[in-house]
């Protein structure tokens, strides 16, 4: 028998700032069914692009740490590498090392809060995600020691970072990249063939290879639709030429997927981390003789970097004053976005908050 329905629309958000909450989707529905899907941004809007063009350059990074404040310290390594790209700063070799374990350490952690969350919003509520606050709490700790913070860093500066790494640091991270690999063979273990979790996510919400290209998607939404893209190797920084990873892919490009790939850019990045440790060289940790106040001749310059959610970067235009004459950021929560209608429509309102979740945006720079 047929049953007829009429589509009603139900706006989903916002509801709380500390969430995805300042998010909202305003979906139509044919019984429990997605036929439709409009994303409404801008609830948590901060005008940080139009705050950096009044604050000088080295100012503008604490700007940066409140974009994805869950990724803080690759904020601002996107940002200070525009700054040194225009201003024609070169960063000693120190330094480069210090930033690539700084940014990997943050991807482990960002990855840590994406899957967790993920998680709970398929219900899981405590276990997983308590494992992985356990673990990313011991990365903010190593934070703490470089720079006195455990969220909003502010501890990379142009032409370097704001302070050497001190003695304790190494020990602790000696220890803590020894330890995490067999975190992660736990959360596999614990997650990757639960009956819950595959039911709910093998299949669903599928973004295919040319779909998701088209759609400008990065990051593990990308690649968890078999497109081995990835900034560190197709445009290497900093001295990411030097070390060796590899680079996670899907098959199906289904939710799945995305949590799979972004487990194993956890082990990843702990090698990655081993391999800083063994050549991190002498030297300075920040470029000498740099003024107070840095002003780049008149041009354009776009620093890009492989964030935890994919490319972010920011594109800085300089009439040789104090602060960017334009400040433009590139997020890749935003554009990820893009693809969420295409992922959501034919399936039901429970599997539209996993697949949601799976894209892991953070507010922060979709409303910058």
């Amino acid at each position: 028998m047929t049953l007829k329905t009429e589509p009603i629309l139900v706006n989903i958000g916002p509801q709380h700032p500390s969430t995805h909450g300042v998010f909202r989707m305003r979906v139509a529905f044919d019984g429990e069914v997605v036929v439709d899907l409009e994303p409404v941004f801008g609830y948590l809007h901060r005008g940080s692009e139009k705050l950096a063009e009044e604050r000088t350059y080295t100012q503008v990074i604490t700007l940066t740490d409140r974009l994805d404040y869950l990724a803080s310290m690759t904020n601002n390594q996107a940002y200070v590498l525009a700054a040194e790209k225009l201003a024609g700063i070169e960063v000693p070799l120190r330094a480069k090392y210090i930033r690539v374990i700084m940014a990997e350490l943050m991807r482990i952690a960002s990855h840590c809060m994406g899957i967790g969350f993920f998680l709970n919003d398929l219900g899981a509520f405590a276990s997983p995600i308590m494992y992985m606050f356990r673990e990313r709490e011991k990365i903010l700790d190593l934070f703490e020691v470089v720079c006195g913070a455990r969220i909003t860093y502010s501890y990379m500066r142009i032409g370097g970072t704001s302070h050497d790494l001190p003695e304790e640091f190494l020990p602790a991270l000696k220890r803590f990249v020894k330890e995490m690999p067999g975190y992660i063979d736990e959360y596999d273990a614990l997650l990757s063939e639960n009956e819950i979790l595959v039911a709910r996510t093998k299949n669903v919400g599928i973004l295919p290879a040319q779909k998701a290209i088209n759609c400008s998607a990065t990051g593990p939404v990308l690649r968890a639709s078999g497109v081995p893209w990835d900034l560190r190797k197709a445009d290497p920084y900093e001295i990411y030429d030097r070390v060796q990873f590899d680079i996670p892919v899907g098959v199906q490009g289904d939710t799945y997927d995305r949590f799979a790939v972004r487990l194993e850019e956890m082990r990843q990045s702990v090698r990655i981390v081993e391999q800083c440790i063994e050549q991190l060289p002498p030297g300075s940790h920040i470029a000498p003789d740099l003024p107070a106040l840095i002003r780049p001749p008149v041009g354009d310059a776009y620093g890009r970097v492989e964030s935890p959610k994919g490319e972010l970067g920011f594109y800085l235009v300089s009439d040789t004053s104090i602060s960017p004459y334009r400040c433009k950021i590139r997020s890749p929560s935003f554009i990820n976005l893009t693809a969420l209608r295409d992922m959501t429509v034919g399936w039901k309102l429970a599997d539209l908050i996993v697949i949601f979740g799976s894209i892991d945006i953070n507010m922060g720079e979709v409303d910058r």
